[in-house]
């Protein structure tokens, strides 16, 4: 059986560590390709992901090594898009359409199941802004695996902590018994 092909996005935030290791754990079953924004590759590099999914990492529109850019040739094959995590940043570009680096616009062509793991400062994720960009992706059935209650890593504590890289695992895994 030829393994599902999964989407992941990473963008800029310190929960982009815990990526890498759902990136493992994912490559064990699934064939992995991963898109990074610039401000992830600040916080992972893009050799981590490329190790780990035994796949290059697109990190830009301009860097391609083919005619048929990479991010809509993966829209073509991929059968479910995460980003782990989701930064509002990319919340509120994805809520609005923006399509303004190779995350953004894969998102923009890509048409089958999403899963956003979302990861900020609590007040980040409280704000009346991002929650209004949530409900838009949500009416528009983008599945969302946290985020929790706990301690950030800007010292704050309250919801807005990327779930464990286990339990977006298996939210991944739910959803894609259903495609």
């Amino acid at each position: 059986m030829v393994p599902k092909v999964i989407a992941l996005g990473v963008t800029g935030g310190i929960a982009a560590y815990k990526a890498a290791d759902l990136c493992g754990k994912l490559a064990k079953k699934y064939d992995v390709r991963v898109l990074m924004t610039e401000n992830a590759t600040r916080f992972v590099a893009p050799l981590t992901f490329r190790t780990l999914s035994r796949h290059e990492v697109v990190t830009s529109l301009w860097e391609e090594p083919e005619w048929r850019p990479g991010h809509v040739a993966l829209a073509d094959e991929a059968e479910f898009f995460a980003v782990v995590p989701a930064t509002a940043n990319f919340i509120a570009k994805y809520a609005h359409g923006i399509a303004d680096d190779a995350l953004t616009t894969f998102a923009a062509t890509f048409a089958g199941p999403v899963l956003l793991a979302p990861a900020m400062n609590p007040k980040m994720w409280a704000h009346a802004a991002c929650a209004d960009n949530v409900a838009v992706l949500k009416r528009r059935g983008v599945r969302f695996c946290g985020p929790v209650a706990g301690h950030v890593a800007c010292g704050a504590d309250g919801v807005g902590r990327m779930s464990e890289p286990a339990e977006i695992l298996a939210a991944i895994e739910a959803a894609l018994t259903e495609i």
